[in-house]
C-alpha cells in the first residue's frame, strides 16, 4: 500500500511539473512583450523620482501595468495619495469582471489555494488560462498551468521594471522608440486566441466603442470601468440569442 501510494505521489508531482513547464513555456512570447512594457514604466517611475529599490517594490506588490503606469503619471512630490489610490482602483476594478469569470472555473479549488493564485493575475495569464481550459473543453483551469504561466510573467515584470528603473537616466524617454505599444500588441494578440466568432464577441466590440468614446468625452481612465460595465450588460443581455 505504501509502495503504491508513493508511486501515486510520485505521478502527481511530475504531471504537476510538467504541466508548470507548460505554463512558462506557453508564456514566453507573452514574456518578450512584457520586457518592452516593463522598461518603460521602469524608466518613467525613476522620471518621477522613484528609486531602483522602490519600482520593483511597486511591481511586486501591485502587479498591475495600467494602475501602475496610472499613478507614475499622477506622482508627484509629494505624491497625492488619495488621487492615486481612487485611479489604482478605477483601473484595477476590471479584475472583479475577470475574477467573476475565472470563478466556475476554480470551485474545485479551496481557498486557501484560489486566493494566493489570484493575486498573480493579470490580463495576459487570466486570457490564457481561460483560452487553455476551453481547448481542453475542460470544466476546471489546470492550477499548475496557470501558476507556471503567472509566476514566469511576475518574475518578468518585476526583474525588467527592477532594470528599467536602473537603465532609465541612461536611456531617456523610451517611448519615443514606440515601446509602449507592446503591451497593446501582446493583449490584441490573446484576444484573438479567445476568439469564437463574431456573435460571441459582440460585448467585446460594445465594450471596444463605449471605452473609446469614453476616453474622448472625459478625462482620467473613467473609460476602463465604462468599457468594463457596458460589455458585462451586453452579454447579460445578450445571453442566450442568436
Amino acid at each position: 500500500m505504501n509502495t503504491l501510494s508513493t508511486t501515486e505521489a510520485t505521478d502527481v508531482a511530475s504531471a504537476t511539473k510538467s504541466e508548470a513547464i507548460r505554463g512558462v513555456r506557453a508564456a514566453i512570447p507573452v514574456m518578450l512583450g512584457f520586457v518592452s512594457f516593463a522598461l518603460v514604466l521602469g524608466a518613467q517611475a525613476t522620471q518621477k523620482g522613484l528609486g531602483v529599490f522602490e519600482v520593483p517594490l511597486m511591481t511586486g506588490l501591485n502587479f498591475g501595468g495600467g494602475s501602475e503606469f496610472a499613478a507614475i503619471r499622477l506622482w508627484t512630490s509629494p505624491p497625492h495619495v488619495l488621487l492615486i489610490v481612487a485611479m489604482s482602483f478605477l483601473v484595477n476594478c476590471r479584475h472583479i469582471l475577470m475574477g467573476a469569470a475565472l470563478a466556475p472555473y476554480l470551485q474545485h479549488l479551496p481557498a486557501r489555494k484560489a486566493l494566493p493564485a489570484l493575486f498573480f493575475m493579470c490580463n495576459e495569464s487570466w486570457a490564457m488560462a481561460l483560452a487553455d481550459a476551453r481547448k481542453r473543453a475542460a470544466s476546471r483551469i489546470s492550477l499548475a498551468y496557470y501558476l507556471g504561466v503567472s509566476s514566469a510573467l511576475y518574475l518578468t515584470w518585476v526583474l525588467f521594471t527592477a532594470l528599467g528603473a536602473a537603465l532609465g537616466p541612461a536611456i531617456g524617454d523610451v517611448e519615443q522608440y514606440g515601446f509602449d505599444m507592446a503591451f497593446t500588441a501582446v493583449f490584441l494578440v490573446l484576444l484573438r486566441g479567445m476568439w469564437r466568432g463574431a456573435r460571441a464577441c459582440r460585448p467585446r466590440l460594445v465594450s471596444l466603442v463605449v471605452a473609446a468614446l469614453t476616453c474622448l468625452l472625459l478625462p482620467g481612465a473613467w473609460y476602463v470601468a465604462a468599457g468594463a460595465s457596458a460589455g458585462l450588460l451586453v452579454a447579460i443581455l445578450w445571453e442566450g440569442q442568436p
